[in-house]
C-alpha cells in the first residue's frame, strides 16, 4: 500500500493560503524596518551578512546559500547577532519565510533594542529567493536549487485537511503525529493516547519514524501549532 502524509491547518480562522501569502502585511505592522527586495540583495550578496532565523530544521531543508542560522527563539539570539558585527562593517540581512512570516522584521527590531544597527529583513523570503535565484539557494545540502521540487502553495492545498476531516480519518490504518517542540505543546495534547510526539528538530527520532511509517503502509497525519511547520514537512 503507497503511504501518503495529510497535514492539518491548526488554525480555525487562519486565512487561505494564497491570500495569506501575497503582499507584505508585516511592513505596516513595522514601518521602523529597512527592507531589501530580492534584486537589491542579489547585488549586495557578497557585501552584506545574511542571518537566517527560522528553525534549524528549516534552514536544513532549504536556506539561501552561505547564510548563517540563529533561530529568533534561541536565548542568545541578539548576542550571536552582536558578534557577527565585531570586526565587520557590512549591514546584517535577516531572512524568514516572507510574505506573511514576520520573523525578520522582529529580529530587526530586537536588535535594534539590543543597540545593534545596520541591520535589515529581507522580507521576501526563501521561497521567493530560491525561485529567483537557483544558484544562491541550498536545498537538503545541495546548490543550485531544483526548483521543480519546491511545494507549490496549490500543491501543499492538496494535503491540508479542515480539522472535522483530519479526525475522521483517525483510526487503525493511520497514525498521528504531533511536530510541535516542547514549549509550543506545554501539557495540551490534541489526540492523548492517539498519536507520537516528535519535534522537528529531533531529525534522527523522526527519520527513525518516518521509515517506521513508510513500512507499516499506514495514512500518516501531521499536525503543527500554526500550520506553517507542516509545509517544511511535507
Amino acid at each position: 500500500m503507497k503511504h501518503r502524509i495529510l497535514l492539518l491547518l491548526c488554525l480555525l480562522f487562519l486565512p487561505p493560503l494564497e491570500a495569506q501569502e501575497d503582499g507584505f502585511p508585516g511592513r505596516a505592522i513595522y514601518p521602523s524596518v529597512s527592507v531589501y527586495d530580492t534584486e537589491r540583495l542579489n547585488g549586495a550578496f557578497n557585501d552584506v551578512i545574511i542571518v537566517d532565523v527560522r528553525s534549524h530544521y528549516e534552514f536544513d531543508t532549504l536556506h539561501i546559500k552561505n547564510a548563517i542560522n540563529i533561530p529568533l527563539n534561541d536565548r542568545g539570539f541578539t548576542s550571536r547577532v552582536r558578534e557577527l558585527q565585531q570586526g565587520s562593517n557590512k549591514p546584517i540581512v535577516f531572512y524568514c519565510n516572507g510574505h506573511s512570516c514576520y520573523k525578520s522584521y522582529k529580529a530587526c527590531v530586537n536588535a535594534n533594542n539590543a543597540g545593534i544597527d545596520n541591520v535589515h529583513a529581507y522580507d521576501s523570503g526563501i521561497f521567493d529567493w530560491a525561485r529567483a535565484q537557483p544558484d544562491r539557494a541550498t536545498m537538503l545540502g545541495k546548490s543550485p536549487v531544483d526548483t521543480k521540487r519546491l511545494i507549490t502553495r496549490s500543491e501543499l492545498q492538496k494535503y491540508l485537511l479542515e480539522p472535522g476531516q483530519f479526525s475522521s480519518r483517525i483510526g487503525d490504518n493511520s497514525i498521528v503525529l504531533d511536530i510541535r517542540d516542547a514549549r509550543q505543546r506545554g501539557l495540551v495534547e490534541l489526540f492523548p493516547y492517539r498519536q507520537e510526539n516528535i519535534a522537528m528538530d529531533d531529525k534522527n527520532r523522526l527519520a527513525r519514524f518516518l521509515n517506521q511509517v513508510k513500512s507499516s503502509g499506514k495514512t500518516l497525519l501531521v499536525y503543527d501549532e500554526a500550520g506553517k511547520q507542516v509545509r517544511w514537512f511535507q
